[in-house]
């Protein structure tokens, strides 16, 4: 089967990035990133696509041992996010899963999760994994209830799930290899689509959330959409505060299901070669 998943790249000295993406017709493409801090109890952040299936075991294995690995943090139960996370548990036989209860039941309804290897958290939890310290917390923007974001205190980076990610026209790692307009309106856009809700927050409300991020001073900003983020986490962070003034985006209702099967077989042979 054709995969989306790309070459593993680091974002910081012990984080490594396993990025796979999805086409946007008319809109671009959008990343779809699980992380691995390779630390002495090893953190695997989301399990990627189901479409990736096979090829993300391999680049994962690639860099710890299945047998090394500890701990699987979810960030919510979403296909791209939870698309392997059986296949792993399966071949870690000493790894647990940290997610929130809510992933935990929904999970539930097409497999039984094995509950002896589950920590249930909630945000504002801070855990001790074999000596690197993780807090949990609830990103500014999300599509799901049960959403975890993840702030690696060492490597100061903060895994912000679904929250701060981003639309651009061609794929890259990094967000200064894309020019400054399409990296901030692809973040506009993403961000009005994937949490619609945001059109009806209180402004107050909404500056809050987003000064709560800024208060953590991230060094990194790794989102499971976006690319790693580190000259433009201020520039970021604007653009997401302008967003409840903003209509939700949604594709075209003229956009053919067809056409959008054809761009994600394109991108799958693309990226296959």
């Amino acid at each position: 089967m054709p995969s989306n998943l790309r070459a593993t790249y680091l974002a910081a000295p012990d984080v490594f990035t396993f990025p796979s993406s999805l086409p946007i017709p008319g809109a671009g493409r959008l990343p779809v990133n699980a992380f691995l801090i390779r630390s002495a109890q090893p953190i695997l952040v989301d399990t990627g696509m189901a479409i990736d299936r096979g090829h993300f075991e391999n680049a994962l294995w690639s860099l710890v041992e299945p047998e090394d690995l500890r701990w699987i943090i979810l960030t919510h139960d979403d296909r791209d996010h939870a698309g392997n996370l059986k296949e792993v548990l399966m071949a870690a036989p000493h790894a647990k899963l940290i997610t929130n209860g809510l992933s935990v039941a929904r999970l539930g309804e097409e497999w039984d999760v094995p509950a002896h290897r589950v920590v249930q958290v909630n945000p504002g939890r801070t855990l001790d994994l074999g000596g690197r310290e993780i807090s949990l917390l609830r990103p500014p923007s999300f599509d799901s209830p049960s959403t975890l974001a993840v702030y690696d205190h060492r490597s100061e980076a903060l895994f912000s799930a679904d929250s701060l990610g981003t639309v651009i026209p061609e794929l890259a790692e990094n967000a200064a290899e894309v020019s400054r307009t399409d990296y901030l309106d692809g973040v506009s856009m993403f961000t009005r689509a994937n949490a619609p809700w945001t059109a009806l927050v209180d402004q107050n409300k909404w500056n809050a959330l987003l000064d709560s991020v800024a208060l953590l001073r991230p060094r990194l900003v790794l989102s499971a959409h976006g690319l790693t983020v580190e000259d433009r986490i201020e520039e970021l962070l604007g653009t997401v505060r302008a967003v409840p003034t903003q209509r939700p985006w949604l594709p075209g209702e003229d956009v053919e299901a067809a056409t959008l099967l054809a761009a994600h077989d394109t991108l799958a042979e693309v990226t296959a070669s």
